[in-house]
């Protein structure tokens, strides 16, 4: 009995048992809806192989696939302040921070790194949507500045991946006096004479896209990010009228000219380097031709001309 009980019994259900399968070995595209196996999808960086539908990519895989080699090193930020308002909704905005720490294993929504692109050094600043919808508080503020000071410093461009709701609503007046932080950040990398460069990813919008991320030098945006400050139907409430389709999108700022250029994930890296290579070694200044003077002899003959 007990041989049957301890052996047998055990590889019968083995048998007939379903076995459990990862929910996530499957994703649904967000634009035509295909499902799509998540290895195929890693390796087309989270971009729809069947509509080119760009969906959200991490800090850490914009990491590895921005810098030379994959080799980085973070820097240290300032710890995050706790609940500075005591705070309280549903929830204590300490236990908030404490959920979004331990699943996104992050201090807080923004990564700061520096390394080498094109073998050249660059400062990136990313933020995390995974953490509390990307939203600005005091330590997002402390580390832009932070990250135009790194790049004063390196003498390096700038580069920011805004991906957040806007201003953390937990932190109150505090978190939208980071909005004139995050300006004197960039003014920081521009009275350096770095380029500061702002990627605008989706979703971009709140007080994000009312301080630094519309201040860029040069402003890329990737293809269907949503990009603005309030949200559609807010506005349609407000002006009591139709939005155009795409409004919003990138490519609709790309063609009112809001943004730059709109550029696809695959391509994003090579674009960066060649924007950089071109600051660097700009093209050489029209040599001005100057004209040989009129000699003495044809002054003079030209003056009896004038007599005559």
């Amino acid at each position: 009995m007990n041989w049957i009980t301890n052996s047998v019994l055990p590889k019968i259900k083995a048998l007939v048992q379903p076995h459990d399968v990862p929910e996530n070995l499957w994703i649904k595209c967000g634009g035509c809806g295909e499902m799509i196996f998540h290895r195929n999808l890693e390796e087309n960086q989270q971009v729809c192989p069947n509509c080119e539908h760009h969906m959200r990519l991490s800090a850490e895989k914009r990491l590895e696939m921005l810098f030379d080699g994959e080799k980085h090193d973070r820097i240290e930020l300032p710890k995050p302040v706790l609940d500075p308002l005591k705070f309280r909704d549903r929830k204590r905005y300490t236990d908030r921070l404490k959920e979004a720490q331990s699943k996104t294993g992050a201090e807080d929504a923004i990564i700061v790194a520096h390394g080498k692109m094109g073998g050249a050094p660059v400062v990136l600043a990313l933020f995390r949507f995974d953490f509390m919808g990307g939203s600005m508080g005091i330590a997002v503020g402390d580390a832009l500045v932070r990250a135009a000071e790194l790049a004063k410093a390196q003498k390096a461009p700038l580069v920011v991946f805004p991906a957040s709701g806007g201003a953390r609503m937990q932190e109150g007046i505090l978190s939208l006096m980071q909005m004139p932080r995050t300006v004197i950040a960039r003014e920081i990398v521009k009275e350096a004479g770095l380029p500061f460069v702002v990627v605008l990813t989706d979703p971009t919008t709140g007080g994000v896209t009312a301080s630094f991320a519309m201040l860029g030098d040069i402003h890329i945006a990737e293809p269907g990010a949503i990009i603005g400050f309030a949200g559609q139907r807010v506005i349609q409430e407000t002006i009591r009228e139709q939005l155009p389709d795409g409004f919003q999108r990138s490519e609709y700022l790309l063609e009112h000219g809001m943004v730059d250029m709109v550029v696809h994930r695959k391509d994003l890296r090579n674009t960066l380097i060649r924007i950089f290579a071109m600051i660097r070694s700009p093209l050489p200044e029209a040599e001005v031709v100057k004209l040989p003077k009129a000699s003495a002899q044809a002054a003079e003959s030209t003056d009896e001309d004038d007599e005559t």
